[in-house]
């Protein structure tokens, strides 16, 4: 009997995803993601170097933004796509991290990219690259570190010299690139100001103040904030004292209102004066205690009221509340003070909560009235206080500023430097060339193609300075080529339109910047090459904002009948 013939059954068709998801797979998906890091690179690359280009972005609010430092431009961007936003994230970490290199490596990461998409697309496998990638990050971080030179901390005017030639270094792609011997001198000046064991950064204050020119800038050997708020008494305080004992209150030293529908049920008039009078008596307490400690500046997060500041210019004492909590901390690690929140125990002695400085003054800056405390005891402490035409150009100096601050405070931690202007590129690609020819099998190409990669910072150094890249970048290679130990800081001279000695040209910056570059750039790399498939949900979420806005609008309607 010849066996019957059986149906195929049907598969049920298996939804694990929601309707609506977009789903993107395969090698398409990691050309694409590529593709999108490249296009951020093409953005940020006119801006490297100290010919590079500034960015004007204007946000939704229409706040206005000049710069060309990468982790600014990056954040600003509000950049969407999900492997692009990698490229975010190693930005801000570099600018968090080390204080300068931002640029760098995002443009190395998308030049590193940019060499293995080929590979990709003729069907590689993205492990077998990775590793290779892995291997060439860590040849050239070993090749940093073998030719990085050291400076001792033992011998200050060297060190101070390292310093400055380093601040200068990261200042000379900014807006602040030709005043960069005054603005250096600053950035030192204020990292040598505090304790060397120590280095918070926390106690460099940075105020901005509109008008003036940049070298109209001011260094203050202490702490120095905005005059408060302040009520008509104030002008008969003293505004300087010399060796001053200093309070730090978080308390509200004015008469409050009555609350709204606020009941007080009472017998006879008497009593509503006795009311009044406890009032009184509870302000003047404190007030009086606050004298008896011996205070002569005090200082409150909180308002102090007309009242208060009469009381204290009448014993010639200074007074101003409303202080930011940022100020009121350096004044307090400054002075030794200690913020308290009563005055009832100011002087059992049971507790030390005054602070004290060698002086104390107000001064005018520009347009406005700035408190200075110098000669603080404590801990050692400076201010900026920068001047500059517009408000976008103050901002741009302190963001140039606290680059060079990071980068100086970095040299004295690690000690160690390597000379710019892509001659540590030129010398990691020729290094890497040569490992290479000692590797067999494919990772052979892949480290090639590091090599290739680190080229992009020379290479983007002169197209921004408008130089014959390919003449340039020859003669580069042939110079590490032919003597590497000679030419081992032969790098783009900016300044004359040739090859030249970086180091001998004091263009120096701290080796942990090229290292973190280096493997920032790598590990984002493998990131972006690991992922096959990219799974997003956005369609489905525009339709629930639209729900939530009809409901909105349906919520309003109703409210207005």
């Amino acid at each position: 009997m010849a066996a019957k013939r059986q149906m195929p059954m049907m598969q049920p068709q298996v939804i694990v995803l929601k309707e609506g998801t977009d789903t993107s797979q395969g090698v398409g998906q990691m050309s694409s993601n590529i593709t999108a890091c490249l296009a951020i690179c093409e953005t940020l690359k006119s801006t490297l170097g100290p010919l590079g280009m500034d960015k004007l972005i204007v946000d939704q609010n229409q706040k206005m933004i000049i710069s060309n430092d990468g982790a600014t431009i990056m954040e600003k961007l509000e950049i969407v796509h999900p492997a692009a936003r990698i490229l975010v994230d190693i930005a801000r970490a570099q600018d968090a991290e080390i204080g300068d290199g931002t640029t760098s490596v995002v443009l190395l990461t998308g030049g590193i990219l940019r060499e293995v998409k080929e590979m990709i697309e003729d069907g590689q496998n993205p492990q077998v690259i990775i590793k290779g990638l892995k291997a060439a990050g860590k040849l050239a971080v070993n090749r940093v570190k073998e030719i990085a030179m050291t400076i001792e901390k033992n011998n200050t005017e060297e060190l101070r010299n390292l310093l400055i030639k380093c601040a200068k270094t990261s200042m000379s792609s900014k807006l602040i690139n030709n005043h960069q011997d005054f603005f250096a001198d600053l950035a030192v000046r204020a990292v040598m100001q505090l304790d060397i064991n120590d280095l918070n950064q926390k106690l460099i204050g940075i105020k901005k103040i509109p008008g003036g020119g940049m070298e109209d800038s001011m260094f203050v050997d202490g702490v120095a904030f905005k005059k408060a708020f302040s009520y008509a008494g104030f002008e008969q305080q003293p505004k300087r004292f010399d060796n001053p004992k200093i309070i730090c209150l978080n308390i509200e030293l004015e008469l409050k209102a009555e609350k709204d529908n606020a009941e007080v049920r009472i017998d006879k008039v008497s009593d509503y004066q006795g009311i009044v009078d406890a009032e009184w008596k509870i302000i003047f307490d404190k007030l009086q205690d606050i004298v008896d400690s011996g205070a002569k500046v005090v200082l409150s997060m909180l308002p102090i009221g007309d009242v208060a500041t009469q009381f204290f210019a009448d014993r010639d004492i200074f007074c101003a509340g409303r202080i930011p909590f940022e100020d009121m901390q350096r004044v307090c690690m400054a002075t030794g003070a200690l913020t308290i929140s009563t005055t009832s125990k100011i002087n059992t002695g049971a507790a030390n909560v005054l602070g004290e400085c060698g002086k104390f003054e107000e001064v005018q800056v520009g347009g406005q009235r700035f408190n200075l405390f110098t000669g603080c005891p404590k801990s050692k402490t400076c201010t900026l206080l920068l001047r500059g035409g517009a408000e976008q150009f103050i901002d741009e100096i302190e963001r140039s500023l606290n680059d060079s601050i990071m980068i100086v405070r970095r040299v004295i931690t690690s000690k160690e430097f390597v000379a710019g202007g892509g001659s540590t590129e030129m010398e990691l690609s020729r290094y890497l060339k040569q490992q290479s020819r000692l590797v067999e099998g494919k990772q052979q190409l892949i480290i090639g193609a590091v090599a290739k990669a680190l080229e992009t910072i020379p290479r983007q150094l002169s197209d921004n300075a408008g130089f014959d890249t390919i003449s340039l970048l020859t003669k580069l290679r042939a110079s590490h080529a032919v003597e590497p130990e000679k030419n081992l800081w032969v790098g783009v001279d900016i300044s004359n339109e040739c090859e030249a000695n970086m180091f001998d040209n004091f263009v120096w910056e701290p080796a942990t910047v090229k290292v973190n570059a280096i493997n920032s750039a790598i590990e984002a790399a493998c990131l972006i090459l690991s992922v096959d498939e990219t799974i997003s949900s956005q369609q489905q979420q525009v339709e629930q904002q639209q729900q939530q806005m009809m409901q909105q609008q349906q919520m309003m309607g109703r409210g207005s009948r």
